[in-house]
């Protein structure tokens, strides 16, 4: 812990990063970082004690008096950013974001969530349901909980939750002793090069598993079933859910049907000793969470916490922000904004904002995340879209990716397999919600989805929807 007695994050703003300020905040060490604008992330964090600059100068480096004893950067900071220049110049150690989570975790029984789809949502759910139990665990989730706000925290009860990142392979840093993976599906090309690296990566996260640990993990998913059973021949105690799930330590999904704003599902648990009928409720809306809360369900038992209170935590789950979030409601029209930024993940949120529409028409307004993957997916992107009624394509934000020529939002509106009047090809921000208020009446959801800054959207589209009632 010495090492990181003064850090400076680079880009402290971000999900991941934010949350490793807060934890270091909470333990007593002295933090500076600098991000690229304000944002409520960084106010919190101010708030708290953390020293941020807004810009990247070398300079930064020196907000902390002694200079900072590790730097702290994502795999977003490119090669030349002036801090990690000047750190290495300096001498001073450099660590991946992964690598100071993985140090915050020494000394706690560690349960890590990967897989390509529903981590957030998984890590979450099983957060909250532990905190039900009292465990009150440590934790980093790559969104806010809306429980309580915040994306991080600092537990007593010697448990630490952690969201596991593929996408990089940073996920290799860690050690747990539950590891939870909900699915295993082609992406991150732009890092892993090819589907067969991709899915290696998983196989190196299976020998990251402590030698008593246990493998959480969904077998309706193909890729996702197969590391299972390669888990199995290695030795690896591996705990299945899911509606093919069976044998000793599963959980079997048997019935899901929409229940409120959320659902309830019926599942059968194998003990070994007994298999015990339970009913699930979850808050939020889709099969898809059903199958997040039974892997959170199985980690939490795994992890020595009540089945009951976890059943009662899973029931109390209020979401987490940016999944299916609630903006707001006006002329009768309900606005959400969702994360959803692969095609598996944009079908299973429309296939579960569609029993929540009702009689209304669902309007979707995608924003496409990275050139790689628009380019890669955007025939897969266009059928997912074809879910909705009514389809709105913003252009790609490129985030860490430098623009590619003739890959824009036009190559996933084509691919809509809806009427043409009913597809969209808005790459001007600002026009978008005059565009949804003129195709929206009242008993109609709204639904913003993307992985960029699309999210600033349903704030303004309830807005412009408010001056036309």
């Amino acid at each position: 812990m010495s090492t990181l007695e003064r850090v400076h994050l680079v880009g402290i703003g971000g999900a991941g990063m934010s949350g490793i300020a807060r934890i270091l905040l909470a333990r007593g060490g002295q933090v500076s970082g600098t991000d690229a604008k304000d944002s409520r992330t960084v106010l919190a964090l101010r708030a708290q004690g953390a020293l941020v600059a807004i810009g990247h100068d070398a300079k930064n480096l020196d907000q902390l008096d002694g200079g900072p004893t590790a730097v702290v950067v994502s795999t977003a900071i490119r090669e030349d950013n002036p801090e990690l220049v000047e750190a290495r110049e300096r001498g001073v150690t450099v660590l991946r974001r992964a690598e100071a989570l993985a140090a915050l975790m020494l000394d706690h029984r560690v349960a890590c969530v990967a897989g390509t789809h529903g981590k957030t949502s998984t890590t979450s759910m099983l957060t909250v349901a532990l905190q039900h139990c009292r465990v009150d665990p440590s934790f980093a989730i790559g969104g806010d909980l809306n429980e309580s706000g915040a994306n991080a925290h600092q537990g007593t009860g010697g448990v630490f939750v952690a969201e596991a990142d593929e996408s990089d392979g940073s996920f290799l840093y860690f050690s747990p002793s539950v590891a939870v993976v909900t699915n295993v599906e082609a992406d991150h090309l732009d890092h892993h090069g090819t589907v067969e690296a991709y899915v290696a990566v998983f196989d190196s996260f299976l020998e990251r598993i402590e030698p008593d640990g246990v493998l959480v993990v969904c077998v309706d998913d193909p890729g996702a079933a197969a590391l299972a059973e390669r888990a199995g021949k290695l030795g690896i105690r591996v705990r299945p859910y899911g509606r093919t799930a069976s044998g000793k330590g599963s959980a079997r999904l048997i019935d899901f049907r929409p229940h409120g704003g959320g659902g309830l599902a019926t599942v059968e648990l194998d003990t070994g000793a007994a298999v015990d009928t339970v009913e699930v409720e979850v808050a939020v809306p889709g099969e898809h969470m059903a199958g997040n809360a039974l892997a959170a369900l199985l980690a939490g038992l795994e992890l020595g916490a009540d089945r009951e209170g976890l059943l009662e935590g899973l029931a109390a789950f209020g979401g987490v922000r940016r999944r299916f979030e609630f903006k707001g409601r006006e002329a009768g029209v309900r606005v959400y904004d969702d994360y959803a930024h692969h095609p598996t993940e944009v079908a299973a949120q429309l296939t579960a904002a569609r029993p929540v529409a009702g009689e209304g028409k669902l309007v979707v307004v995608f924003q496409p995340h990275l050139y790689s993957r628009t380019r890669t997916f955007a025939t897969e992107f266009g059928a997912a879209l074809g879910l909705a009624d009514e389809v709105v394509v913003l252009d790609v934000y490129g985030a860490r990716e430098d623009p590619e020529p003739g890959v824009t939002g036009a190559l996933v509106t084509e691919a809509v397999p809806l009427a043409p009047e009913k597809v969209h090809y808005e790459p001007s921000f600002d026009r978008v919600p005059a565009l949804v208020s003129s195709l929206v009446a009242d008993g109609d959801l709204v639904v913003t989805m993307g992985a960029g800054d699309v999210t600033m959207l349903g704030p303004e589209i309830v807005s412009e929807l408010g001056q036309r009632a």
